[in-house]
This record gives structure tokens, C-alpha cells and sequence, in this order.
């Protein structure tokens, strides 16, 4: 196998290097319209370096070696802070470009733009110009292209990401990790991608844990690409079944044969950018395993109650991740 390169926020590295990886994390996030409350909360990149570096330390003692940070360019990525959590820790940390869904992302300006011409083009450019030499003037290179979909369409505005980042993926190799919207879409997106040229081998669709019919997820996975489980831990808030839902699912999906194409990881938030979130009391106990250590701590021994072999375990959580940058 030829050596496939990965671009990580310290520069390349094998693909073979990649060891045990989380696909679908996140150091902070800012929804569209944090920097404007920056006189009531403002941007502490200190306090977000801190509490990258405690929780990757952790994730490293338990085998981690890769962590994917799926902000896009609408929610807050901060390129530089990672670059600094991964030369602190030893963690590599493979950071994205892309855009967010439209209900929640910032279309304003791209859609300010396209009232004057066709800005396809432009997304392109600006997507293949972050993976190939860099975020600004950082010299750090995206390794994913994040894209995704409303609940139950894919608008427009989305289908002008979604093929952009297709064709950046097929010039480039650089996988495509995709969000949905409380468990919508996903064939959907599968398909529309791979009609723009994308790999179907380099495409993951994101918080398939969000839907436990298992029709769905077989319609999915029958486009060739990989399933995320990528929201473990979220449990009934903003769409999501508990896991004692999903646990089931995941392992009938696995006896089915799709433990090669299955991935899992937790979406969780480590910093919110803005005004710290005033949760409910309510609501915490079915946030308390939101943490991405919640894999090793009562996903994998919930996976191997139901039967699934180490050896299968293995390949999700470490062949999975390492063969969408391969595409093999």
C-alpha cells in the first residue's frame, strides 16, 4: 500500500500513524454571532488550551492517538490553539474546512455574494486552497472538508458546499465528514456527493446515531461510504435516542457485516465560545457521559456485552478512520 499522507495540524503524517481515533470532535465551537457578545464573554484562548490539553492528556492514556475537529469555518476554529494542544499533548489533531449546515451556519455572506454571480467557484477555490497550502497565514492545512444538511432537505445553499467539497476531494483525496440533521439525509448526501465525483471509500456521514432504523442505515451504508456514530453520549436533547437505544442498533448493524464501515465518536464541545451555556438541571443527567472518554469507559463494554469481538472493535475504532484517508 502506497503511503498516504494526512494532513495534521503539526504537518503531514502517515496514515499508518494514525493509531485509535475520534472522528468527530470538537476543542470549541462558537455558533454565528459569538464574537459579537465579546464585551459580555470574551475570547479566552488560554482557558481553551488548558482544557484541550487536560482532556486530550486523557484521551491519550487511553490509546488515543488522533483526534478529528470537525469545526467549520462558520463555528469558530481556532487552527492555531489546536496547533498548540497537539504540540502540548503529542495527540495529533486533524482540523477541517467547510461550512455548516444553513439553519445554523452563516450562509449571509456567500448568499450576499451569489446575488451578484455564481459563487461556486469561490467556495472551490477557498476549500482547496485551505487543504493544499494552508488557513490563512498559518502554514496548517485542513485534513477533512466538513459539510452538511438541514432536517429533511438538502437547501440550495447546501448543495453548493456539498459539491464543492467533492471536488476537492477528488483532485486531492482529502475525506469528506458530513453532519446531519437530527438523523435525516443521510443516503441523501451519500448519493449527491458521490454524483459530484467524491469517493464514496472517502466519505463519512456524520451523527448517524441520530437514527436508529435500521432501513436507514442500511440505505446509507448500501452508497459504499462510512457511518459515523458520532453523537454517543448526547441523549434526548436536539433530536438524539439515549444510548440505550442506539447500542442495540449498533450491534445488529455490526452481525450484519458493516463493522468495517462503522465509526464512533461524541460531537462533544469542550469549549463554547460566548456565554457559558446555563444548562438545566433537568438535562444533566443526560449529558452526563457527553465526554469523549465515554468510549472507552461504556461504549466498548456496552459493544462487548452484546457480543462484538475486540478484534471488531479494533477495526471501528482505528481501521475505519485510517482507511477514509487511505480510501482502502
Amino acid at each position: 500500500m502506497s503511503d498516504v499522507k494526512v494532513n495534521t495540524v503539526l504537518g503531514p503524517i502517515s496514515a499508518q500513524d494514525m493509531g485509535v481515533t475520534l472522528v468527530h470532535e470538537h476543542i470549541c465551537y462558537g455558533f454565528p454571532g459569538w464574537e459579537g457578545d465579546q464585551s459580555i464573554a470574551p475570547f479566552d484562548p488560554a482557558s481553551i488550551v488548558a482544557t484541550g490539553v487536560a482532556t486530550l492528556e486523557q484521551l491519550k492514556a487511553l490509546g488515543v492517538g488522533t483526534y478529528i475537529d470537525a469545526t467549520p469555518l462558520d463555528g469558530g476554529r481556532q487552527p492555531e490553539l489546536l496547533k498548540e494542544i497537539s504540540e502540548k499533548t503529542g495527540v495529533h489533531i486533524i482540523c477541517a474546512t467547510g461550512y455548516y449546515y444553513e439553519g445554523e451556519g452563516a450562509p449571509a455572506y456567500w448568499k450576499f455574494r451569489g446575488t451578484l454571480g455564481d459563487v461556486s467557484g469561490e467556495i472551490y477555490e477557498l476549500f482547496l486552497k485551505e487543504v493544499t497550502e494552508g488557513i490563512r497565514d498559518t502554514g496548517i492545512k485542513a485534513g477533512v472538508l466538513k459539510v452538511g444538511t438541514s432536517k429533511g432537505i438538502i437547501t440550495d445553499y447546501e448543495k453548493m458546499m456539498l459539491q464543492s467539497a467533492a471536488r476537492v476531494q477528488r483532485e486531492t483525496g482529502v475525506p469528506i465528514i458530513t453532519h446531519t440533521q437530527e438523523g435525516t439525509m443521510g443516503p441523501e448526501q451519500a448519493r449527491l456527493l458521490i454524483e459530484a465525483g467524491a469517493d464514496p471509500a472517502r466519505i463519512q456521514i456524520g451523527h448517524m446515531s441520530d437514527n436508529i432504523d435500521l432501513a436507514y442505515q442500511e440505505e446509507t451504508l448500501k452508497e459504499g461510504v462510512f457511518v459515523s456514530w458520532d453523537r454517543m453520549g448526547l441523549q434526548g436533547l436536539a433530536g438524539c435516542p439515549m444510548d440505550e437505544q442506539r447500542y442495540p442498533v449498533m450491534i445488529e448493524l455490526i452481525k450484519r457485516g458493516y463493522g468495517d464501515r462503522l465509526m464512533i465518536s461524541h460531537d462533544c464541545v469542550l469549549n463554547w465560545l460566548g456565554r457559558p451555556l446555563q444548562i438545566p438541571e433537568e438535562a444533566l443527567p443526560l449529558i452526563a457521559n457527553w465526554h469523549p472518554s465515554h468510549l472507552f469507559n461504556n461504549i466498548i463494554p456496552a459493544l462487548k456485552e452484546g457480543g462484538v469481538t475486540e478484534a471488531q472493535i479494533e477495526t471501528i475504532i482505528k481501521e475505519n478512520p485510517r482507511r477514509l484517508f487511505t480510501g482502502k
